[in-house]
């Protein structure tokens, strides 16, 4: 059984910073690009970030550019999220996603797999 499960989540002051894990199972996803959105109460899933399988790396534009920062470690079949810098929008809950096409990556319908998601909140 394919799972993909966030971890690193929870609550921060807002200027502080969070590493994200998700870690996927039931298969080996080295093959498989790897992304990060996040979805807000009563907003739409936002991209935030993801991996191709050889290491190409496509982020969010605007604001979000420079303050989260994707990697993956294929032997521990786990991709992280650093997100520096935290504000209080920034609080979200915040999925992992896994797919077979290495390209158009922000969208959710490149995506085969997908985590629950780890709730993040920032205050001020």
């Amino acid at each position: 059984q394919v799972q993909l499960v966030e971890s690193g989540g929870g609550s921060v002051q807002a200027g502080g910073s969070l590493r994200l894990s998700c870690a996927a199972s039931g298969r080996t996803f080295a093959e498989y690009a790897r992304g990060w959105f996040r979805q807000a109460p009563g907003k739409e899933r936002n991209f935030l970030a993801a991996i191709t399988a050889t290491g190409g790396i496509t982020t969010a534009a605007g604001s979000l550019k420079g303050r989260f920062t994707i990697s993956r470690d294929n032997g521990k079949n786990t991709v992280y999220l650093q997100i520096n810098n935290l504000n209080p929008e920034d609080t979200a809950i915040y999925y992992c996603a896994a797919g077979t096409r290495p390209w158009g990556l922000s969208s959710p319908t490149a995506y085969d797999y997908w985590g629950r998601g780890t709730q993040v909140t920032v205050s001020s």
